[in-house]
């Protein structure tokens, strides 16, 4: 009797840790940084975004991934963000260097939420006030107008100039208090700009290598420019002068470990 009470228990347990497995999408095969999975981004920016997001990874070794769900499954956005970001092991192991951006969006019959998880290594660079400050300041107020690629564009152009070291976390939180979020024609400036830099990257790509660089500085040079009308210490973006290597893709995630850090909000 006991064994047969074992058994069943553990045929409960498996098949409860197969349903929990099923709630979370797998790890993208081919590795992608930008996953989305509510096909709710500009389809024009997916992929200019990937090319800035792996140039970025590939210069810094920080993993800034983003994925945009339809349904949580009734977990917490951030519970969901926190064993998303683990199971696929976002960032390098040892470091623990990787950020997810979530983003549920709004329907008739679901709130929306957003929520940025850090890795054990970048919680000391964006805290979580940092990262409840960037939900609300920087994407929420554009999701609330349907625009989800503006609000993740904000996002990233303030996580990535944070990791890189180009403002610390209290200039951060010292500009946003004073000037509020950046103007919607900036994130249509960005838009604009990151659909040119597709056909660029299109057209040199028959010819040679060059470009493969360019989307990391132009994108978020674009991004930074303007941003604050009174040009304030974050809003600046240095591409540092270096090149990214060139040619090749995303190459997978490296084991990166999260702990709690992070902030999200919902709309």
């Amino acid at each position: 009797m006991r064994q047969v009470i074992t058994a069943l228990i553990g045929a409960f347990l498996i098949s409860f840790s197969s349903f929990a497995q099923d709630d979370f999408p797998p790890r993208p095969e081919p590795p992608r940084l930008v996953n989305d999975l509510a096909g709710v981004l500009d389809q024009e920016v997916k992929e200019p975004l990937e090319n800035t997001l792996v140039d970025f990874a590939k210069e810094t070794s920080t993993q800034i991934a983003v994925v945009t769900i339809s349904d949580l499954g009734g977990y917490d956005a951030g519970d969901y963000a926190f064993q998303l970001a683990e199971k696929w092991g976002i960032g390098q192991k040892g470091k623990d260097n990787g950020i997810l951006i979530l983003v549920q969006p709004k329907t008739n019959d679901l709130r929306g939420q957003a929520f940025i998880a850090t890795g054990y290594g970048l919680e000391g660079v964006v805290p979580d006030a940092v990262a409840n400050r960037i939900v609300d300041n920087e994407m929420i107020p554009r999701f609330k107008q349907n625009d989800y690629t503006g609000g993740v564009l904000a996002a990233v152009q303030v996580l990535a100039n944070l990791t890189r070291g180009e403002f610390t976390a209290d200039g951060y939180m010292e500009q946003t208090g004073r000037s509020g979020a950046a103007s919607g024609a900036v994130i249509v400036m960005i838009i604009f700009g990151v659909i040119f830099i597709s056909a660029f990257r299109s057209q040199k790509s028959r010819h040679s290598s060059i470009g493969h660089g360019l989307p990391f500085w132009m994108l978020l040079s674009m991004m930074g420019s303007g941003s604050r009308s009174h040009s304030g210490s974050w809003g600046n973006f240095s591409s540092g002068g270096g090149s990214f290597g060139g040619g090749g893709g995303f190459g997978g995630f490296g084991g990166g470990s999260f702990g709690g850090g992070g902030a999200g909000g919902s709309w």
